[in-house]
């Protein structure tokens, strides 16, 4: 039985209320999009997303599936993830515009709602709801969490409580007003990250005046430039190799047998990424390798793009596995922040001394990291550096917090109206 505050909504099933279901090949295709007007592409998973719709994650199909028109991705669609890791699967997304001459894989399904039943809107985050979700994973198989499916079926007979069509057309309107402040401030950030990466140039390649300003680029004031080793710098900076800035200290080789339930945590290069998953040492301590929350660390060992390169620590107190160097900077020369800047920035510099597979797993060798140059200026000038780097980090970290708040008003408010618990006529202050 219905909750009384939901009394005019109806019970169904998705079946009841599509037009059409529809899947579709998977067969081996090029990596790559489609070039031309003519060529026609198969959706990868991750078009499916939480996050929303992205057409651009397809790949061209061979031609003897082109013009495939009874699995093509229309506007309107709701696509749901049918097959692939748990956490991958049953992502549902509403297709709200779509390049033409895409069609869905054998890994989603597309529905095509019945508009007098159902806004594909609504139909889009009815399924993304607990209940729904629950039913779907619940009948899902799979040798393992790596791997499973369900059938077109599950989806179709999953049951939803579908509110009345003007109601529906409320909540429609209250998401579309939810989702363009989300994606205003998407805008905000991807902005401001893109200045970041500007003044981030700027600033370690032409520093700041007496003045507290930019100095004008070498183009523009040839006489305040000289040449180096790095090519032109400021008069007043020096160009210098890492070993000449910092010490590199190695971390320790921790085997199983000096794992304990109780000690320091073991930081390793999962952890630097995030991983609160910690083995333990509680034997005797070198200051080379016991690191402390704000120290400056460098993943010599790791993977392009993800974890080679520096971190600055944030906790907790451990010890260093050995496969990250302890960065000790020469604070005559050089402050802990600004190390951590210019070691940033001359991250490709640093990977073209690498070794490994170029575009997977990096390791550089001591050696080779301290022989790369990067352009220092007097102490004081490091600190003005760093201060307007962490200023423009600030106002960027409060964007993203504010987004995060606005798609968790948005997960809550959709959720309340979905399941009945606010009705949209008391949400308005209109009469039910």
């Amino acid at each position: 039985m219905f909750d009384s505050n939901i009394a005019d909504w109806r019970e169904v099933k998705v079946v009841d209320v599509v037009e059409r279901h529809f899947c579709g090949p998977s067969p081996d295709c090029e990596e790559r999009p489609v070039f031309d007007s003519g060529e026609w592409g198969v959706l990868k998973t991750t078009a499916i997303t939480w996050a929303g719709w992205n057409q651009d994650a397809h790949k061209v199909l061979p031609r003897s599936y082109w013009g495939r028109e009874e699995i093509e991705v229309k506007t309107g669609d709701v696509l749901i993830t049918k097959a692939g890791p748990r956490n991958r699967v049953g992502v549902v997304v509403y297709v709200p515009s779509t390049r033409r001459q895409l069609v869905v894989s054998g890994k989603m399904i597309g529905l095509r709602p019945s508009l007098d039943a159902v806004l594909p809107q609504v139909l889009s985050a009815l399924l993304a709801l607990s209940g729904p979700q629950k039913y779907i994973h619940d009948r899902t198989t799979g040798m393992a969490e790596s791997q499973v499916n369900f059938a077109n079926e599950v989806l179709l007979n999953t049951p939803l409580r579908i509110p009345p069509i003007a109601e529906q057309n409320e909540i429609a309107r209250i998401g579309v007003a939810l989702d363009t402040a989300i994606r205003q401030t998407e805008a905000i950030v991807d902005k401001l990250n893109q200045v970041k990466q500007g003044l981030l140039h700027d600033l370690l390649t032409r520093g700041i005046d007496a003045n507290g300003e930019l100095r004008p680029p070498q183009s523009e004031a040839p006489h305040l430039y000289k040449e180096s080793a790095l090519g032109w710098i400021p008069r007043q900076w020096e160009a210098r190799t890492f070993s000449e800035l910092a010490d590199f200290a190695n971390g320790n080789s921790f085997d199983a047998g000096m794992w304990t339930d109780y000690g320091l945590p073991i930081i390793r290069i999962q952890n630097l990424n995030g991983s609160r998953e910690f083995n333990h040492y509680a034997g005797p301590i070198n200051s080379k390798w016991h690191i402390l929350p704000g120290d400056l660390l460098f993943a010599w060992s790791g993977q392009k793009g993800v974890s080679f390169g520096p971190r600055i620590w944030n906790g907790p107190e451990g010890v260093l596995n050995q496969h990250i160097f302890k960065v000790l900077a020469r604070s005559a020369l050089v402050n802990r922040s600004y190390l951590f800047e210019v070691l940033r920035f001359r991250q490709g510099a640093i990977e073209d001394t690498a070794h490994g597979f170029k575009d997977s797993f990096l390791h550089v060798k001591r050696g080779e990291l301290g022989g790369v140059y990067a352009g220092v200026p007097v102490v004081s000038e490091q600190a003005a550096i760093v201060s307007k780097i962490k200023a423009l980090e600030h106002r960027i970290s409060k964007e993203c917090a504010y987004l995060k708040k606005n798609k968790l008003v948005k997960f809550g408010l959709m959720d309340d109206l979905l399941t009945g618990r606010v009705r949209v006529a008391s949400l308005l202050g209109t009469a039910p």
